[in-house]
């Protein structure tokens, strides 16, 4: 397997149209902690307070302490263990955000980042007041298969559930 970490930079346009689907207000707080090139957060609207992250440029994300109100992001998928390891990013990320942010998180994820949210991790966020609102499909032709824009907040949602147990 290919251990490599590559960048997958969100297309502009794409970024424009996911960060437009969020409810944002004049004065939130957004961080877009996985900046790269700059695609959400060059084009995050006038009326928030934005901020940004990127390890690569100084700014680790495990270091921010201001106030957050939404966190949008394609978050890297796979990030390095303190063994060294590389492992799926994706809910430690999503559970890190849960209790850091005042509104919302939306990242965007692949398939397998769909999939990694089970009914016990679920579970584990509806318990730290976190909910799944919804999602939207899109296509990247770049990269393999359907990405996921996961909006994340702390309001309940009775129409996405899961069944516990396996059957």
């Amino acid at each position: 397997m290919d251990d490599t970490y590559y960048f997958h930079q969100t297309p502009i346009e794409l970024a424009k149209k996911l960060i437009n689907i969020i409810p944002l207000v004049a004065g939130d707080k957004v961080l877009e902690p996985f900046k790269g090139e700059g695609a959400f957060y060059d084009h995050l609207p006038e009326f928030v307070e934005k901020d940004w992250c990127e390890i690569q440029q100084g700014r680790d994300y495990l270091s921010y302490d201001k106030p957050i109100d939404w966190v949008l992001t394609n978050p890297p998928f796979r990030l390095e263990t303190t063994t060294g390891k590389k492992e799926n990013a994706f809910f430690k990320l999503l559970e890190f955000y849960a209790t850091r942010v005042n509104k919302g998180v939306a990242f965007l994820g692949n398939a397998v980042c769909f999939g990694s949210l089970t009914p016990i991790r679920l579970k584990k966020l509806k318990e730290m007041g976190f909910h799944l609102q919804g999602y939207t499909v899109c296509n990247v032709k770049k990269w393999h298969g359907r990405y996921y824009w996961l909006i994340f907040t702390k309001t309940p949602n009775p129409n996405i559930g899961y069944i516990e147990g396996s059957f």
